[in-house]
């Protein structure tokens, strides 16, 4: 792969049987979100009691593997996985905040991004979060809903960064605890 990725490059697939290697190499990979397998805001009360990075792991494979739950998008470039969003539809997730959803409306969460540090600063945020709203588009969402924090938050940074959302045409409808900014996109 180059140094600078070309971010029109990217392709993206979601988390199925097919990709399921990929999203493991990727979580598994130098920095990966291995500790949580994107499960922190998807146990259930039950699954919350095991939180090792191989409890969760497990958890995630069978929504996957045997339930086929939609869990989100890796992103590609010159076809290695290098990027990974959790988008799904909202009742998928625990609470995470946000209003309550009105009659007709579909929401779609997006909850967490990994892009490994060697290729952050350089557009793919961008094109993930595109993605992402592209995909719970087709899947019938009428709005995606999104937890962003402040720039220089100490902590939730894996749910992306308010400028980066504000870009790409969400707006605030509320706080969700201290940090977090419920961000919304009709669709």
């Amino acid at each position: 792969m180059n140094s600078r990725p070309d971010p029109s490059a990217l392709s993206f697939r979601p988390v199925d049987r097919d990709t399921w290697a990929d999203f493991e190499a990727l979580f598994q990979s130098p920095g990966g979100p291995k500790f949580c397998w994107c499960m922190v805001w998807r146990a259930t009360a039950e699954e919350g009691r095991g939180t090792s990075g191989e409890v969760r792991h497990g958890q995630m494979r069978r929504r996957v593997l045997a339930d086929g739950v939609p869990v989100g998008l890796v992103g590609y470039l010159e076809e290695k996985p290098v990027e990974w969003v959790s988008i799904a539809p909202r009742d998928t997730y625990r609470r995470l905040g946000g209003p309550e959803a009105q009659p007709g409306d579909v929401v779609w969460s997006l909850a967490c991004m990994f892009i490994p540090r060697r290729l952050r600063g350089q557009g793919l945020a961008h094109r993930l979060i595109g993605a992402a709203v592209a995909y719970a588009k087709a899947h019938g969402a009428t709005i995606v809903e999104a937890y962003p924090v402040a720039s220089d938050a100490p902590s939730y940074r894996f749910m992306g960064f308010v400028p980066a959302f504000e870009k790409a045409g969400f707006t605030e409808v509320a706080m969700a605890g201290k940090r977090r900014h419920v961000m919304r996109l009709g669709v």
